[in-house]
């Protein structure tokens, strides 16, 4: 069964604005099921091919003759000098959804488009399942099952063993993406990095910690969490310090894109094992972080999303910007609320007054209610509320 993904709705209507419209996610986040199963009826080429990138290089011009009317050019990182013979192609004839192209590779695409495309194209995210979309495969909900398994549609269509699908998800992952992005002279080094990388998601990002751990440079730290994020594994989550009085933490946080890869690099294997794990708060907290990701990506949204921490150790784990306002969002992973959940959400409300909205607790509760002002739900038992936000 192939479930309709929901940034198809966006994409429909990118296509019917834009000559190009590019799809980018990371590796097996279902690029290729959704470009082709929105615009069945256009040609499709996948650049990964050997034969057919050798044509694209060698003749780009007569390749392109071929593709009258445009068409689906797949994994588009592996040849971006066609970018440029697409911009002549769409500068004679505007017309409206003429190219769909995907990429793995972010910051080659995104160079390559900047450089023919810009203006042309509409620039789409597409990550791994949400929520609201594998309700399609499994509408039981257990916040921990889910963080075990992952999000990566394989898995699921499929019904694969997680740990078989991440070893070799990782073992392709460093020898082919990780090669390509850089010169990487000692894989054991960086899959060492990677495993230390996965013990600190949701922390602070402290590149001198990294490196003493790993006998690393900073600045080689630096370069390698650069390739992660470019690759669609990890994203930084900036601190907020706009309008604020305090003295604010400055680093970012790191979170891992899918959960299920998270919990294969820290080992852990099953449900009943991540409820134990020191690391289960954070495991659980990746987990939401990154359904909210999705929810404003899959609506075409700039995914503008922050974390508060000053001085004196008030928190709160996630805020949305709405214009002139902050959504203030506390994630935990107990199925019991307590008062002191929204400690960190009323000291932000302090300091920002009127600008701060009433806050939200995601936790592993059944129950909805409001305690003070703040909304207590589960997005993991109901994900609409996810698109409330």
């Amino acid at each position: 069964m192939i479930i309709e993904r929901t940034l198809s709705k966006e994409l429909l209507e990118a296509a019917a604005e834009y000559p190009v419209v590019t799809v980018l996610g990371p590796r097996q986040s279902g690029k290729t099921t959704l470009v082709r199963s929105a615009f069945p009826s256009k040609t499709y080429r996948s650049l990964e091919s050997p034969d057919i990138r050798q044509r694209a290089l060698g003749d780009p011009r007569g390749f392109l003759d071929e593709l009258a009317g445009g068409a689906i050019l797949d994994e588009v990182q592996r040849t971006p000098q066609l970018l440029s013979y697409i911009q002549e192609i769409v500068d004679m004839n505007s017309d409206a959804g003429q190219f769909i192209l995907t990429g793995s590779h972010e910051p080659m695409l995104h160079q390559a488009v900047s450089q023919s495309l810009a203006g042309r194209t509409a620039i789409l995210n597409l990550m791994q399942f949400s929520l609201e979309e594998l309700a399609f495969y499994n509408k039981k909900r257990n916040a921990f099952e889910l963080c075990c398994t992952g999000f990566f549609p394989r898995l699921h269509h499929r019904n694969l063993s997680p740990a078989r699908f991440f070893s070799s998800y990782i073992q392709t992952y460093v020898e082919r993406d990780v090669r390509s992005l850089m010169n990487l002279k000692n894989i054991t080094n960086f899959q060492s990095f990677l495993l230390l990388l996965a013990g600190r998601t949701g922390q602070l990002l402290n590149l001198a910690n990294i490196s003493n751990d790993t006998g690393v440079s900073s600045t080689t730290i630096r370069s390698w969490i650069d390739v992660l994020k470019a690759s669609f594994m990890v994203i930084e989550l900036p601190s907020y310090h706009a309008n604020i009085r305090k003295r604010v933490v400055r680093s970012p946080k790191i979170y891992f894109t899918d959960t299920g890869l998270l919990c294969y690099l820290l080992g852990i294997g099953s449900s009943a094992q991540l409820k134990r794990d020191p690391l289960r708060g954070s495991i659980y907290e990746n987990l939401l972080i990154m359904e909210v990701l999705k929810t404003r990506l899959n609506k075409g949204l700039r995914p503008d999303l922050y974390f508060y921490r000053d001085s004196n150790g008030n928190e709160v784990d996630l805020l949305i910007p709405h214009g002139g306002s902050i959504q203030p969002i506390e994630i935990k992973s107990s199925s019991t609320f307590t008062p002191g959940f929204i400690k960190g959400i009323s000291s932000l409300q302090k300091q920002l007054g009127d600008s701060c909205r009433d806050g939200i607790v995601f936790y592993n509760g059944e129950k909805e209610f409001s305690f003070r002002g703040t909304r207590i739900t589960n997005p993991v038992m109901n994900p609409a509320v996810l698109n409330e936000i």
